[in-house]
């Protein structure tokens, strides 16, 4: 590999990085919240698939995307409302309701989608943080890979936030000690279930802005298989980053620069095999579970989770 082709193939990765991990990002640090106050929440495939479409559309009818934005965020935590009140029912198992939402989403995005397959919808400005670095016609690659999707500020500043709340404020102490111990919570005269609905919400809301990075920045549009599992893989990425927004963002770099590797072979001309390397992101996820599966319940996981209680 010449020293040319090694450039374009990094800085395809990191343009792969910065623009597939942007996603992941906002549904790892939903998820986060989420499990923080203890209950999984396995609907965030069908979150990130409606608030796409939510996204999408709102961008499209009003010729705003930041109306699409907002449309995509409040589509999130609607379904996540509906998975917590679902939850707090008696004798209700968290995976099997999420499990539920998650086709629920599904299907009802692919409904609401059809007619916006094919029209286009405004998109989201690029942040040009290449132009700093070289120009466009030095390096085309190197500058393309630097247009930023204009939600990562966004993404990183609620990674601060949720881990200075989580270790500094009092609604942070909640939701750990409902993440915790129920009953803890209850003898001091809380609500365990609304702390665990709002945490929800939240989360879902989160993660909605990720499906607002799908639809109105990249890829940029509306179809059927957008999200590519990304709802789920995103559970197995907060187990790898041990319920910590700020590992959260690192482990979605790097799930973001994995499924580039695919799209960076072909950057320098690989054209045989590149295409087994777009599994990459599921067998790292496959990968991740299996080395975490022995050790949750030790490595700091909220110990009312369903997945980790003996």
């Amino acid at each position: 590999m010449t020293s040319d082709a090694l450039l374009i193939f990094l800085a395809a990765i990191l343009g792969g990085a910065l623009r597939v991990g942007v996603p992941f990002i906002f549904v790892s640090l939903g998820e986060c919240l989420t499990e923080k106050s203890g209950r999984i929440n396995l609907g965030l495939e069908g979150v990130l698939v409606l608030s796409a479409v939510a996204a999408f559309g709102g961008s499209y009818l009003t010729g705003s995307p930041w109306v699409g934005v907002l449309l995509a965020a409040a589509a999130g935590a609607s379904l996540a409302l509906l998975h917590g009140l679902l939850c707090s029912l008696p004798r209700v198992n968290d995976v099997a309701t999420g499990i539920a939402l998650m086709l629920f989403g599904s299907g009802l995005a692919f409904y609401l989608g059809k007619p916006l397959i094919q029209p286009s919808a405004p998109q989201l400005p690029p942040i040009p943080l290449g132009a700093l670095v070289t120009t466009q016609e030095a390096s085309p690659v190197l500058y393309a890979a630097l247009q930023i999707n204009p939600l990562l500020p966004v993404g990183l500043v609620i990674a601060v936030l949720l881990t200075l709340g989580f270790a500094r404020t009092r609604i942070g102490l909640l939701v750990r000690l409902a993440g915790d111990s129920a009953n803890a919570t209850k003898a001091l005269g809380y609500s365990v279930n609304g702390i665990r609905i709002a945490s929800t919400v939240a989360g879902g809301a989160i993660a909605g802005l990720g499906g607002a990075a799908l639809t109105l920045f990249y890829p940029g549009s509306w179809n059927e298989g957008i999200s590519s599992g990304q709802g789920l893989m995103a559970v197995a990425l907060v187990i790898f980053a041990r319920w910590s927004p700020g590992r959260c963002v690192i482990a979605s770099a790097v799930f973001g620069g994995a499924s580039s590797i695919g799209p960076a072979l072909q950057a320098i001309g690989v054209q045989w095999g590149y295409h087994l390397f777009n599994a990459v992101p599921y067998v790292l996820t496959l990968g991740l579970m299996l080395a975490s599966s022995k050790s949750v319940a030790a490595s700091g996981a909220p110990g009312e989770l369903s997945m980790v209680r003996s």
